[in-house]
């Protein structure tokens, strides 16, 4: 859930009167693909856009389900927007009804009422519990007044990253210190950092190629059977469910795209783990960079995330992506991101936060235990 400030189009009117909130349609999708274009969002297609309700599994279940909420200016201009999302969750064993917001976009000279956009999401009715997965140091604040908690395992204000082509990768690092000759410079940043690596990362890899690993175009059967697995190994925590249906949904566009990894490991017939990989670039930078968005293991199988990285780093090298990162996760496998030796770098504000209706539900995620947060939570990687 990102809070943006964009400014209007030339000759609207400077002073800004409260704006008169209401549902948004899917024949808002111009004006509020003209915010977040404003801002610079790159605003998903409408195809892609209404995707996220009318081929969600969930979505299916809530007949009137907003998708979210706007706010109109007195020229019926939409100046503040908030998507609401339902996704499919399981708590010991039983289903919940989950909301996550996305897109949470308001104009800079209506950035008093914030707050009141926000507050139709956090206020609508037979939702068990709300996560938002993106927040950002502008939006810490709204999530705190709203009484959202952070989630309490992982580390969720630290991003875990390898460099997979060290001359982009310092360039970009370069320009933005706004370094004079940063394209130049790139040169000798890069040499030492390709040093730097090679001295650190030759044990973990030489072993990462012992484990074979397979990249999967699509979600096939094994998906289900494999997430009945993992349903009954976790039944005491909150899991996003990993049916294929859901999965197909989830990541249609990123794999028909190739902005999408699926990436396993078998023992015959049936997975013993996946990982899966999203393109989260940040075009302001000029950066290419893959993001570790869900790794799923049986137990005593997380181990498997070392070759799987290393598998993602060489395809990561081959494509000329510029970096490799993962946020969050259990401490289990953080440890074995710990192994594969990255390097670390300070996020501007905690981004998951998540606040529960019902006070037994809240009383049981204060325990660390009941969770196994990634990035397929929320928005994260939608």
């Amino acid at each position: 859930m990102e809070l943006e400030t964009i400014q209007l189009k030339k000759g609207t009117a400077s002073k800004a009167t409260p704006p008169k909130f209401r549902e948004a349609t899917f024949e808002d999708y111009p004006q509020i693909a003209a915010l977040e274009s404003r801002y610079g969002l790159n605003p998903k297609s409408y195809e892609e856009w209404k995707h996220l309700w009318v081929a969600n599994p969930a979505y299916q279940n809530f007949p009137r389900w907003p998708i979210g909420w706007v706010g109109e200016n007195d020229d019926k201009e939409i100046v503040g927007c908030v998507s609401n999302i339902p996704l499919a969750y399981e708590f010991n064993g039983e289903p919940l009804v989950v909301a996550t917001s996305r897109s949470f976009v308001v104009d800079s000279r209506y950035r008093a009422y914030s707050l009141s956009l926000l507050a139709h999401f956090f206020n609508q009715k037979n939702v068990d519990l709300f996560l938002n997965t993106t927040v950002n140091a502008q939006a810490l604040k709204l999530q705190e007044v709203f009484r959202a908690a952070r989630v309490p395992t992982g580390t969720w204000n630290r991003s875990a990253f390898w460099i997979t082509s060290y001359r982009a990768f310092s360039a970009s690092l370069l320009a933005k210190s706004r370094v004079y000759g940063a394209s130049l410079l790139s040169y000798p940043a890069s040499a030492g950092l390709f040093l730097r690596d090679k001295l650190r990362s030759g044990m973990w890899q030489s072993a990462g190629h012992h484990t074979p690993v397979s990249l999967c175009s699509r979600f096939d059967d094994r998906f289900n059977v494999f997430w009945e697995r993992i349903r009954k190994q976790n039944s005491n925590r909150l899991l996003a469910v990993r049916s294929r249906e859901i999965l197909e949904w989830h990541f249609q566009y990123a794999l028909a795209k190739n902005r999408a990894w699926v990436l396993t490991s078998s023992n015959g017939d049936e997975l013993s783990a996946y990982a899966i990989f999203c393109r989260q670039d940040n075009p302001g930078l000029e950066l290419e960079r893959m993001r570790l968005v869900d790794f799923q293991a049986l137990d005593g199988q997380a181990e498997l995330l070392k070759p799987m990285l290393l598998h993602a780093l060489e395809m990561c090298q081959r494509e000329g992506i510029h970096m490799m990162e993962a946020i969050g996760f259990s401490a289990e496998k953080e440890r074995a991101i710990e192994g594969a030796n990255p390097y670390y770098r300070e996020l501007a504000s905690w981004r998951y936060f998540y606040r529960a209706t019902d006070r037994q539900l809240a009383l049981s995620l204060q325990n660390p235990g009941a969770w196994d947060p990634t990035c397929f939570d929320g928005d994260s990687s939608l």
